[in-house]
């Protein structure tokens, strides 16, 4: 038998017109719900949770009414478990019905993991409008480039009208400035119609610093006994955090069962701290894939443990993927030189040569930056399970002014996370050559949270002295416009992309890599072809087998060598593709 929290919560309607509301509320003494204008005394069933049917259908907005004592002042909050949030944080919940949503997909099948093109977007950056239906107009064309995932940044309801999203309140609220919860189904089902999966980035780490103290007067949601880089951990191991617990899995499931989201990716997994015999992650992983086996969930770790993609008959929380955030650092100062931060750590050719084989350059030896030894070995998992990119939304807006690669790095680095064998994203944008950058930008409706958020930051990325200039304010309406899309085209990169993705099709297997440490040259054998990159600043002359042709280079000057035959010169921050 179920245990009270274990029942839907939330506002659930039903099809005699009425809803049925259900909380957990262990520091309310007495519970109602306003809603059509009426209040309506909730019932305790047990274990804090208070549940009631009131006369209200599908759009009617409500909230819950809290006193900790029978004479105290009345707290009146949305819910918890709001699923729509039509006038923001401080406003009244909705009523949703989401078997109303109209759905054309029923022969949807999503790709394998080991076929998927990530694409990484921002909702509201992606197009001048800002929103889903907007968004939608584009993915035909992603879909002819060759990207069939995307992968949405964080869309549960956060403070203001823009912002990053991943200081989200409602967990399970689409935000409605990109157009709610009937936006994102609309952009789901015409994603699945163009053959593009979608993923969504969930925040199951902390809450946004807007929404603490409404979520802390219905119960121990957050916890004193963990803390994040955010503020407070999410409740996951301490007292009454059974309920916690069922709050995020209901969330993560809803949005696969009742959005039909092909998956979710998990932020900061190393930020959530639960010594519970089994791991939040792990459950949610088992709740997600009971609801849908092909849905996948990607974590982001920055734990380098590969227990979080092992499958649980060997300890693992058994995450389908992770995102791989060594392959960029090592590949990134390569190209750049960059040594800041943690960025410390690499620099080296045999770096990215150990990312190409498995990107956990640090898989067990000693990190400088950390002063410790770091990381474990991954080899026993499949190299689909690690997501490689060469630009994020965290490597380029985690930056001084959110500036991009150099326009002389980009072929290169493109060049080899494409054709790797790993699982490739692709950050808005990048396939065409978009020079706008990703800002930090915010919109806090709190003046103290928004004032902490400009100074966090400059602590944050005091260890980079690039970003000893002062940084632009995430609260200023303009960081967040000089982050929208311009969507000018530089055809040369953009005919790069497309021939890149049609020579990943050509390639498997895994990779066998030489290099040469002085001469800054890499070469990665894959069934189906060889990669040849040049890290030196001066061309380089490399011997290939007779008989191999170049089938794609970055440059055109890269090209088999007339005068030295067996041969083929690579400029400076070149790639060529030979078969």
């Amino acid at each position: 038998m179920a245990l009270p929290w274990q029942k839907s919560l939330g506002a659930r309607p039903r099809r005699d017109g009425t809803t049925l509301f259900r909380v957990w509320a262990p520091r309310a003494q007495t519970v109602h719900v306003r809603t059509g204008g009426e209040e309506l005394a909730l019932a305790g069933v047990g274990l804090d949770v208070y549940e009631g049917i009131a006369p209200v259908g599908a759009g009617a907005d409500y909230q819950f009414v809290l006193r900790a004592a029978e004479h105290d002042q009345a707290q009146v909050l949305p819910d918890p478990s709001s699923r729509h949030q039509p006038e923001g944080l401080r406003g009244p919940s909705r009523v949703l019905d989401t078997d109303s949503f109209s759905w054309t997909d029923a022969g949807w099948s999503p790709p394998a993991l080991s076929e998927l093109v990530l694409y990484e977007l921002h909702v509201g950056a992606f197009t001048a409008a800002g929103t889903f239906a907007a968004a939608a107009e584009h993915l035909p064309e992603l879909a002819a480039l060759g990207v069939n995932a995307v992968e949405v940044m964080p869309v549960a309801d956060f403070p203001g009208e823009r912002g990053w999203g991943y200081d989200g309140v409602y967990l399970s609220a689409a935000h409605r400035a990109y157009g709610g919860p009937e936006g994102l189904a609309r952009f789901v089902d015409a994603a699945h119609g163009a053959g593009i999966a979608v993923v969504l980035d969930v925040v199951y780490n902390h809450l946004g610093a807007s929404g603490v103290s409404a979520m802390e007067a219905f119960g121990p949601y957050l916890t004193d006994k963990y803390e994040t880089f955010w503020g407070k951990a999410i409740n996951y191991d301490d007292a009454d955090c059974d309920a916690v617990r069922e709050w995020v899995l209901q969330s993560a499931c809803g949005w696969v069962r009742d959005f039909h989201l092909d998956g979710l990716r998990l932020d900061a997994v190393h930020a959530i701290h639960d010594a519970s015999p089994t791991h939040i992650v792990a459950e949610l992983v088992g709740r997600v894939h009971a609801i849908n086996p092909r849905a996948i969930v990607i974590a982001e770790s920055g734990l380098n443990d590969a227990r979080v993609i092992r499958g649980a008959q060997d300890g693992g929380w058994n995450c389908d993927a992770q995102w791989a955030d060594e392959f960029h650092h090592a590949l990134r100062v390569l190209l750049t030189g960059e040594r800041d931060g943690y960025y410390a750590d690499f620099g080296t050719v045999a770096d990215l040569a150990k990312a190409f084989r498995r990107p956990f350059v640090y898989d067990g030896q000693y990190s400088p930056v950390r002063r410790r030894c770091f990381g474990a070995p991954a080899d026993d998992r499949p190299p689909a399970q690690f997501v490689v990119f060469d630009q994020n939304h965290d490597q380029v807006g985690n930056r001084a002014f959110g500036d991009r690669l150099a326009h002389e790095a980009r072929p290169l680095a493109a060049f080899c996370t494409l054709l790797s064998p790993f699982t490739p994203m692709l950050f808005m944008g990048e396939e065409y050559g978009e020079d706008a950058p990703f800002q930090f930008f915010t919109d806090h409706i709190d003046e103290a949270i928004a004032r902490a958020t400009r100074d966090g930051r400059r602590r944050e990325f005091g260890a980079f002295a690039s970003f000893a200039a002062e940084l632009p304010d995430p609260q200023d309406p303009q960081t967040f416009e000089r982050s929208r899309l311009t969507r000018r085209v530089h055809e040369p990169t953009a005919a790069c992309y497309r021939e890149l993705l049609r020579a990943r099709r050509s390639l498997s297997g895994e990779a066998e890599v030489r290099f040469d440490e002085q001469r800054r040259w890499l070469r990665v054998r894959r069934s189906g072809g060889e990669l040849l990159c040049n890290f030196a600043a001066e061309c380089v002359q490399l011997p290939i087998e007779e008989g191999r042709h170049v089938v794609l280079a970055t440059h055109t000057d890269a090209m088999l060598d007339a005068e030295a035959p067996g041969t083929i010169r690579l400029p400076p921050l070149a790639g060529a593709l030979v078969a």
